[in-house]
């Protein structure tokens, strides 16, 4: 069992950027594919990027490639997602995810295993 606490939400300006971070307790990371999916008021969660066990991999969804980097530290049992160069249509809750049976690529369409309680983000035009 994961248990995943996300935190690094808040207001920030467009243009602006944020950085969250995602502790994991329970178990180790370092098995487990790991990524972000957000939900914006009104509408769908969507999948926002993805990391392999390593690092070595990542993918993102095209809304935010060249924005957004995922990473990550097994050592720390920690993930993070570095926002850059924010939008308005970025606002949403940001939930961090682990899943140890799926890939990077294939995260987009799967519902993970474990999920954090999620954190805010609000871009402000």
């Amino acid at each position: 069992q994961v248990q995943l606490v996300e935190s690094g939400g808040g207001l920030v300006q467009a243009g602006g950027s944020l950085r969250l971070s995602c502790v994991a307790s329970g178990s180790t990371l370092i098995t487990y594919t790991v990524g972000w999916f957000r939900q914006a008021p009104w509408k769908e969660r969507e999948f926002v990027a993805a990391s392999s066990w390593s690092g070595s991999t990542t993918y993102y969804a095209d809304s935010v490639k060249g924005r957004f980097t995922i990473s990550r530290d097994n050592a720390k049992n920690t993930l993070y997602l570095q926002m850059n160069s924010l939008k308005p249509e970025d606002t949403a809750v940001y939930y961090c995810v682990a899943d140890a049976h799926v890939t990077d690529r294939a995260m987009p369409a799967a519902y993970p295993d474990y999920w954090g309680q999620g954190t805010h983000v609000t871009v402000s035009s």
